[in-house]
């Protein structure tokens, strides 16, 4: 991988003025309207006359807009977040008919994230000061970390999150990012609720339950919230601010701590295997949604992926129906049955199991067979049965019948 082709995201914190906010707000609901409006018409256009309108139909749309008395306070803010938004909605449909995605949903005022994207004709940055469209003073930023030597943004995309915290994120080029030198260590990981990550040396992380440690704090800023009158009170707004800070501070510590985990694994083994969990489906256990939640198991193997593609390294996902839990990472003997209570067990060849070590031990052998057959390493369900590759390659042909369970 080039370097020149990594852009990173760079997340800063900023505390507007009152005008400068009022100003934010103001785009955001200017944003959320033409996003609306353009829906509605995409949809009305093909459920009544089959007709699929294109970014730049809706472009005109926009011009059309801004010159009628209902909406010309579209006018008063930066068109460019306006355009943006447009684009936003075409990606959106093209996700959509190529069947990566639902179909759009409409904005709404008190549950979508608030946020516009500048490029580069309505924003100017110079000498580490960014100042906005519209605006006649740069945004107070607080720069946490500095940008890239000689980095220029791209894009800036301004937000507000639901605890009213104000951020500004500048997606610019990082020639710092680059293919770490080789290295030889492999390492299968098994992700857990007892311990948040087993490694295939051994090694046990454990699982800070970040939600569990604010879940007092929560308790009390949701019941303070269902106590105030329902509608659009100022009482009820903070009582809604201080329930969206708790849940900020939870993602925080926990995005933080994924970063630091991944970061390091990446940087230690050049081999990292996973398994191909289908967490969407877990969440539907009301039993264990709210811990799965908690664990964010998406979140960090999304992680691994773009680090893993930045920095040179192999990520290999092994299929989720491997029975790595079952599976005798010493002879290879499958068990019949496994339950989750079972953490140790005792092979008939009389090696004794840490029930996750062994799990990450057999996910670290299937991905390095996978890899040495050269096939892909992310599942493809396009098989017959729906089961992928990378089983049929590392579960030898007297297995096959048992490898078809799920893993206990």
């Amino acid at each position: 991988m080039s370097t020149s082709s990594v852009k990173r995201a760079f997340k800063y914190r900023f505390y507007p003025t009152d005008a400068q906010a009022a100003e934010l707000s103001r785009t955001f609901g200017c944003v959320r309207k033409v996003y609306n409006l353009a829906l509605a018409a995409r949809t009305e256009a093909w459920t009544q006359r089959r007709e699929r309108v294109n970014y730049s139909a809706t472009s005109a749309m926009l011009t059309a807009w801004k010159k009628t008395g209902e909406l010309a306070y579209l006018n008063d803010v930066s068109s460019v977040p306006l355009q943006q938004c447009l684009r936003h909605l075409q990606t959106a449909f093209a996700n959509f008919f190529a069947r990566r995605a639902k179909y759009p949903r409409f904005k709404s005022r008190k549950r979508s994230r608030k946020s516009a994207e500048y490029t580069t004709s309505g924003f100017r940055f110079r000498d580490g000061k960014l100042t906005l469209a519209k605006m006649a003073e740069p945004l107070a930023i607080v720069w946490s970390r500095p940008l890239p030597e000689g980095a220029a943004p791209s894009t800036v995309t301004v937000s507000q999150d639901a605890a009213g915290r104000w951020f500004v994120s500048m997606l610019c080029g990082d020639p710092t990012v680059g293919p770490l030198p080789a290295t030889g260590p492999a390492v299968g990981i098994d992700v857990g609720l007892d311990h948040l990550l087993t490694l295939s040396t051994g090694e046990k992380i454990t699982n800070p339950r970040h939600e569990r440690a604010d879940r007092f704090r929560l308790a009390k800023a949701q019941r303070e919230l269902s106590r105030k009158a329902r509608g659009d009170g100022a009482n009820r707004r903070k009582a809604r601010t201080r329930v969206a800070r708790v849940h900020a501070r939870i993602a925080d510590r926990r995005r933080d701590h994924l970063h630091k985990l991944t970061t390091r694994l990446v940087r230690e083994n050049q081999t990292l295997v996973i398994e191909d969990l289908a967490v969407r489906n877990m969440v539907r256990n009301r039993s264990l949604a709210r811990a799965v939640s908690d664990a964010a198991w998406a979140e960090f193997r999304g992680m691994l992926e773009y680090k893993a593609a930045w920095y040179g390294r192999d990520l290999v996902v092994v299929d989720r129906w491997f029975p790595s839990s079952k599976l005798c990472s010493h002879c290879g003997a499958l068990q019949a049955e496994m339950p989750l209570h079972v953490r140790t067990w005792t092979c008939d060849c009389g090696t004794t199991h840490d029930r996750d070590v062994n799990a990450a031990k057999n996910l670290l052998a299937a991905g390095l067979a996978v890899t040495a057959c050269g096939d892909g390493v992310s599942p493809q369900r396009s098989l017959p049965g729906g089961r992928s590759s990378v089983k049929q390659e590392v579960v030898p042909p007297r297995r096959t019948r048992a490898a078809a369970q799920p893993r206990g």
